[in-house]
C-alpha cells in the first residue's frame, strides 16, 4: 500500500510539472503575439480572445443617427464600443441577413480585425473604424444599395475594414528604400497593400473567422480577387493613375459597364481613406498631428539609416498648415469634385467642409508666414546691431 501510495505522489508530481510546462509554452506564445513582427506564412492569423469578453452594447437611435453621418466622432469612442457599431453596419445593410453571416462569426472576425492591427499613431484600429464608418455613410447618402449588388456593398464595407491590418507605421517608400522583407516579397510592388491583403485572407482561412463561408467556390473566388483590387487602390502612388482613368468616365457614366463600376469603387474606397478633412474640424486635426507624428518617425529612422527623406516627412521642414493646403487643393477636392459629378448630394456635406478646411489651413499658412518673416527681421537687425 505505502509503495502504490508513493507511486500515485509520483504520477501527481509528473502531472504538476507538465501541467507547469504547458502554463510556461502558451505564456511563450501569447508574447510572441504581443511582440510579432511582420507576419509568417506558416502562422495563420488566429482571434486572441474569445466571444464570451466581447462586450454587448445597444446602440441608441441617437448614436445610429449620428454613425450614417460624415460628421461621426470615432474620438469618443473605445475600441470595443467601435466594434458594436463595425457590426451594428453589417446588420443595418442587410448584409448578415442576405448571406447567412453567422452572428457569432462576424464578432470573432471583427475582434481578430482589431487585433491584427498595430498601436501606432496613425494606421490602427480607430482609423480603420473611420474609413469604414465613412464607407458606411456613403452608401446610405449615395443611395448606393439601388446601384450596386448587396454582394458588391460587402466588398466595400469589408475593403475598407481590412484595408490597412497590421500596418507597420513606415510607408512604402521605406519599405522599398530599406529593402524590407516585405519589399523582398512583394517586388516592391505596393509591399504594404499587398500584406494588408495576406493579412485579410489569412484572418478568413480561419472557420471561426469566415464571413465568406456561406458563398460557392466561384463566388468567394470573385470576392477575393474585387477585395484584393480596392485594397490595393488605396496605394496613393497610384493616384494619378486611377484619378485619370476616373475622370475620363465620369462624364459618360454607364453604371452597366463592369469597368465604369470598378473604377468608382476604387475612387470610393480612395475618398474614405483619405476623408479626415471632410470631418469638422476637431474631429479633423487630430488626425492630421497623428499622421505628421508618424511621418517623423519614419524619417527619423530615415536619417538614422541614411536613406532618402521625403520633404513633406521632415519635421525640420514641413508644418501643418503647409502639408494640409497642398493635400486638400491637389488632392481630396479634385477627387471628391469628380464624384459628385455622380452623387451631387454629397457637395454640401463632403466637398464644402474640405473647401472650408483647405481655406482655413490657408489663412494659418498666411499667419504662421507673417511671423517666420517678422522674426527674420528681428533676427537680421541684430546681427546687424551686433556688427
Amino acid at each position: 500500500m505505502l509503495e502504490k501510495r508513493v507511486e500515485l505522489d509520483a504520477m501527481k508530481v509528473v502531472e504538476i510539472e507538465k501541467c507547469r510546462s504547458d502554463i510556461k509554452k502558451l505564456r511563450g506564445e501569447i508574447a510572441s503575439q504581443k511582440h510579432r513582427n511582420f507576419i509568417d506564412d506558416n502562422n495563420k492569423r488566429t482571434p486572441l480572445r474569445d466571444v464570451s469578453s466581447y462586450p454587448k452594447y445597444l446602440l441608441s437611435e441617437e448614436t445610429i443617427e449620428a454613425l450614417r453621418l460624415p460628421t461621426f466622432d470615432a474620438w469618443q469612442w473605445e475600441p470595443s464600443e467601435m466594434l458594436i457599431c463595425l457590426e451594428f453596419m453589417y446588420h443595418d445593410l442587410g448584409l448578415v441577413q442576405d448571406f447567412s453571416i453567422n452572428p457569432i462569426t462576424l464578432k470573432k472576425w471583427l475582434i481578430c480585425i482589431r487585433d491584427n492591427y498595430r498601436n501606432i499613431p496613425f494606421h490602427n484600429f480607430r482609423h480603420c473604424f473611420c474609413v469604414t464608418q465613412m464607407m458606411y455613410s456613403m452608401i446610405g447618402l449615395c443611395s448606393l444599395q439601388e446601384k450596386f449588388t448587396q454582394v458588391e456593398i460587402l466588398i466595400l464595407m469589408t475593403a475598407a475594414v481590412c484595408h490597412d491590418l497590421d500596418h507597420p507605421g513606415f510607408n512604402n517608400k521605406y519599405q522599398i528604400n530599406a529593402r524590407t522583407e516585405l519589399a523582398v516579397r512583394y517586388n516592391d510592388v505596393s509591399p504594404l497593400e499587398n500584406h494588408h491583403c495576406a493579412v485579410a485572407f489569412q484572418i478568413f482561412s480561419q472557420p471561426e473567422c469566415n464571413i465568406f463561408s456561406s458563398f460557392d467556390p466561384e463566388t468567394f473566388k470573385k470576392i477575393r480577387q474585387e477585395t484584393i483590387a480596392l485594397i490595393l487602390a488605396t496605394d496613393m502612388s497610384r493616384h494619378t493613375e486611377i484619378m485619370d482613368t476616373f475622370t475620363q468616365k465620369v462624364n459618360n457614366f454607364d453604371s452597366t459597364d463592369a469597368e465604369h463600376i470598378t473604377c468608382l469603387k476604387m475612387v470610393l474606397i480612395k475618398c474614405c481613406d483619405i476623408s479626415n478633412e471632410v470631418r469638422p474640424r476637431e474631429v479633423a486635426e487630430p488626425w492630421v498631428d497623428r499622421l505628421l507624428e508618424e511621418y517623423f518617425m519614419q524619417s527619423d529612422r530615415e536619417k538614422a539609416e541614411g536613406l532618402p527623406v521625403a520633404p513633406f516627412m521632415d519635421r525640420e521642414k514641413v508644418t501643418k498648415p503647409s502639408a494640409q493646403v497642398d493635400f486638400i487643393t491637389f488632392i481630396l477636392i479634385p477627387m471628391f469634385e469628380a464624384v459628385v459629378k455622380l452623387f451631387p448630394q454629397i457637395e454640401e456635406v463632403m466637398v464644402q467642409p474640405l473647401r472650408e478646411a483647405r481655406d482655413r489651413y490657408e489663412a494659418l499658412k498666411h499667419i504662421n508666414g507673417t511671423i517666420n518673416e517678422v522674426q527674420k527681421k528681428k533676427s537680421e537687425n541684430l546681427n546687424m546691431g551686433g556688427k
